[in-house]
């Protein structure tokens, strides 16, 4: 079923990250490239953004080396990652819940709308193969295979670091057994300790090489500043998993309104997450299916939340991936709840409404992922407060020649939300293009006190000295940039100017 449902997407493209990531990454190309970039950050040069994920990129590699680069291979083995991953889930939830309850508690999980994004694009595959591990890592406990157990954890862990929760959850299991059952053995978590401290150490040797990997809401916030924006983030991402209507593609500011200070929609944040986690203890003897949805959304939220550490990204639909646990579960426990009372027939039909409705909200959505282009104009139709969305406008007339309107874009995008260093650099390097050197100038030099090292700003500030000859303060900034971003020297040696006679 999950399959049929994104069949449709074996007829789009490579969309948005999958162009680097996949498209512009030899070591996704084949299976030795891949087994050879384990070493290597997820995201390759010139990209800052590090992480390591180097299963994920195997798994790449291997749908490239079958159909030889076209897309309609990964997007059909994204479908099937993911009804794989639906399957395991009931055969968790059939521990608590009756077979028919489980089932719709898994079909609810497959037909979910917010998984469009972590199945529809190729790139996050990572969520699947992690959601994969985790799950098959929790069955394996249940069967004492503890060797199982801990290759899988690892392997979540290798395909997406969200997977470190993997301990967290199995000891949350383990915690919810059946009375009379045994306890899992301490070295399993002793194991499982070592592998996560180990993956720990690598992902902060190889993937932790970014230097501006953190979403511009949260550069240079304290913490409640921070929590202004992951508080209301919260609330909304609690709102896509119960009323999954207002879906987007990008949730940066103006999507979730830029906050600096405790707002209601903040507060209701921090209730969600004191209800969600009370509400998960309470649960344990009456109703652990809950207690295992409710506290293990918890924690595979947790590291992307922005509450403990920012991350890249104020909110993400593939981010809530693992978090459709506990709508489905709840889902499956209303089944449950209605098979004690009626008869299966009555119980079928408000379920099958429920199924039917969100299958077609994700087959309305999906869409917005056949190609750049339909997700840039879904993203601006849906949302053109995204400040995201109209500075891609921006690049794509400025790539078609269109001045007045990139500009207009660019500015529209600056006035939804001027703190973006990223933003304000690459508004700058086009007016310098222009030669307007006068408003590119102050907009270079926000961007680089917001980020020093903002690599696109450093251009505009070299590019600006030259125009002003001032030679050594062009020699100081090309030397710093070739330090930092060893790969931009290429740049430089074209754009410097001709030895002299």
């Amino acid at each position: 079923m999950t399959a049929l449902l994104y069949l449709p997407a074996v007829r789009y493209s490579y969309v948005q990250d999958d162009r680097a990531i996949v498209v512009a990454n030899p070591a996704a190309h084949s299976i030795g490239a891949a087994v050879r970039a384990f070493d290597q950050p997820y995201w390759p040069p010139p990209s800052e953004a590090g992480l390591y994920r180097p299963v994920t990129i195997l798994s790449l590699a291997v749908d490239w080396s079958i159909a030889r680069g076209r897309p309609w291979w990964p997007h059909l083995v994204n479908a099937l990652w993911h009804g794989l991953a639906s399957v395991l889930l009931v055969l968790i939830l059939a521990r608590w819940l009756p077979p028919l309850a489980s089932v719709a508690a898994g079909l609810v999980f497959a037909v979910h709308p917010v998984h469009v994004e972590g199945v529809a694009n190729i790139v996050s595959r990572n969520e699947l193969l992690a959601a994969v591990g985790i799950f098959a890592a929790v069955l394996a406990a249940r069967q004492h295979w503890w060797i199982v157990t801990v290759v899988c954890a690892g392997l979540a862990m290798l395909s997406k670091e969200n997977a470190i929760v993997v301990g967290g959850l199995i000891l949350l299991d383990d915690w919810l057994r059946p009375r009379g059952q045994p306890a899992y053995p301490r070295r399993l978590y002793g194991a499982l300790g070592i592998v996560t401290i180990a993956f720990l150490v690598v992902w902060m040797q190889v993937g932790k090489s970014a230097t501006a990997d953190v979403a511009a809401p949260f550069l240079g916030a304290g913490l409640g500043q921070r929590l202004a924006m992951a508080l209301p983030a919260l609330a909304r991402a609690t709102a896509l998993l119960f009323w999954p209507v207002s879906l987007s593609v990008d949730y940066n500011p103006q999507v979730i309104p830029y906050r600096t200070f405790i707002s209601f929609a903040a507060i209701l944040g921090a209730g969600i997450a004191l209800l969600v986690l009370l509400g998960g203890f309470a649960a344990r003897r009456r109703a652990p299916a809950l207690c295992f949805a409710a506290l293990g959304t918890a924690l595979a939220y947790l590291p992307t939340s922005n509450l403990l550490f920012p991350v890249g990204v104020v909110l993400a639909e593939r981010n809530l991936y693992l978090a459709v646990l506990l709508p489905a579960t709840l889902a499956g426990l209303g089944v449950a709840w209605a098979l004690a009372r009626w008869e299966r027939p009555p119980v079928l039909v408000p379920i099958a409404l429920v199924l039917g409705a969100l299958a077609a909200r994700t087959l309305y959505r999906l869409p917005a992922w056949t190609d750049n282009r339909a997700f840039l104009l879904t993203l601006l139709t849906d949302h053109p407060e995204s400040y995201r969305g109209q500075q891609s406008a921006a690049a794509v007339f400025a790539g078609m020649g269109g001045t007045a309107e990139a500009r207009a874009a660019y500015a529209r995008a600056d006035s939804l939300f001027g703190r973006d260093p990223h933003l304000q650099a690459a508004y700058a390097y086009y007016l310098v293009g222009l030669g307007d050197t006068i408003k590119a100038a102050p907009l270079a030099r926000e961007a680089r006190r917001r980020l020093p090292r903002e690599r696109v700003a450093m251009r505009v500030e070299y590019l600006l000295a030259k125009e002003r000859l001032e030679p050594e303060r062009a020699q100081a900034l090309r030397d710093s940039a070739q330090h930092w971003f060893p790969f931009e020297r290429g740049w430089y040696d074209a754009t410097a100017p001709p030895p002299a006679p």
